[in-house]
């Protein structure tokens, strides 16, 4: 008997493949956040877009997959972003030992996202797994570095969770949050760049790779940072991707500033993720670089979290300071990451932070989302559940 897994993953193979042609799912995720929401305009117009076709837009990006239900950065979680509407798909890009690229949201994060723990190979793991004692965690790290592609690509991906009070590897390993299933964790592909390349090409979709800061000191066995840079755009090249479909992603400015003065084309369109420590979203004299300042050396898409484009005035969300020094100086707004801090009647948490007080139920999502596409005007959303950003990108109209 197929596992609930293997179903899923047949059905994405007949369902998905095809999304570039404009099959598109929302399930009832969307309405269900619709439903939470308190009476207002918004409300009613986004009301009568439930049950509407919606349309692939680039507004609608997928963070990692679609992690809210499905393990991230596999094959099995990128073809349901994709069903669900995603224009852009997102692979986490670092390296194995054989200095390959790999889909990882970090080189040293294969003991929660894996079964590696589970299989010979947490031999090679650089700190093998260390059961609590006393007040000390469980610890354990295991990195893509440490491993062949051919051994990485043995492993299973799984729903990214530890157990820190585990005194075993099993309940090390059993530590999903209540809010995400574990339905479809059973099997998780994991995917080469490469093959992430092919597989967002044949769903119809653009590509936003994001160079993952390495945890090893570089040069590794002679891979410079440099060399890491451009080995992720040649993948883009020797696969024959049009340049203006690829969104090329880093926390570090130096990365995004090496394609643009080495690859101008990739360049043009790579996305400076902002989250520069001791940056007030309120005081500009704290964005050094100044928004200003970015925009001349090249950059065209920042990329903050979303607190950081957002305010409170007298209850009102609203643009922040940040928001609108960015917008006044030409940048491109991009955003992470939306479903991901499970429910909201609480504040919403770490994402929610600096509107916290105003977050308190699902409904808020909405109105949040409104927020930041009409009022900050970003031009898309990073989300672990598409087809929410899908759904309200298409309700009004978005690219």
């Amino acid at each position: 008997m197929l596992s609930a897994l293997a179903v899923v993953s047949l059905i994405g193979l007949t369902l998905a493949s095809p999304a570039h042609s404009g099959e598109i799912e929302l399930g009832p995720r969307p309405a269900y956040l619709v439903g939470q929401m308190a009476e207002s305009p918004l409300k009613d117009k986004l009301a009568a877009c439930i049950g509407q076709p919606a349309e692939r837009t680039l507004f609608s990006v997928s963070h990692r997959g679609a992690p809210l239900q499905f393990p991230e950065h596999t094959e099995e979680g990128y073809r349901a972003a994709g069903l669900m509407g995603a224009g852009i798909l997102e692979c986490d890009v670092t390296f194995t030992k054989d200095k390959e690229l790999v889909c990882r949201h970090s080189q040293n994060d294969l003991q929660t996202t894996t079964d590696i723990l589970a299989t010979d190979l947490a031999a090679t793991c650089t700190e093998p797994f260390t059961p609590a004692q006393g007040d000390t965690p469980a610890t354990a790290e295991c990195r893509t570095s440490d491993l062949t592609l051919a051994e990485f690509k043995s492993l299973r991906g799984k729903m990214d969770a530890a157990d820190k009070a585990a005194l075993t590897v099993e309940d090390y390993l059993k530590a999903n949050v209540p809010w995400r299933t574990e339905l479809y964790a059973g099997t998780g592909t994991l995917l080469t760049h490469k093959e992430s390349i092919r597989l967002f090409k044949d769903l119809g979709v653009k590509f936003t790779p994001e160079l993952k800061t390495p945890v090893v000191d570089m040069p590794f066995d002679g891979f410079t940072r440099e060399a890491y840079a451009q080995k992720m755009i040649d993948d883009y090249k020797d696969a024959g991707i049009p340049p203006e479909d690829v969104y090329p992603q880093s926390f570090d400015l130096d990365d995004v500033l090496y394609w643009i003065r080495n690859e101008p084309e990739f360049g043009r369109q790579a996305v400076f993720l902002d989250a520069r420590r001791g940056l007030d979203p309120t005081d500009p004299a704290t964005f050094s670089p100044s928004m200003s300042e970015l925009k001349e050396m090249g950059v065209n898409f920042i990329a903050p979290p979303l607190f950081v484009l957002l305010a409170l005035e007298d209850g009102r969300i609203v643009p922040s300071a940040y928001a609108i020094a960015a917008k006044d100086a030409g940048l491109d707004i991009i955003t992470w990451t939306l479903e991901r801090s499970g429910p909201l009647n609480s504040g919403g948490g770490w994402y929610y932070q600096s509107v916290s007080p105003a977050i308190d139920g699902d409904g808020r999502m909405m109105e949040v989302l409104d927020v930041l596409a009409q009022d900050v005007g970003v031009k898309g959303v990073f989300s672990d559940w598409p087809a929410t950003t899908s759904f309200y990108a298409s309700c009004m109209g978005l690219e």
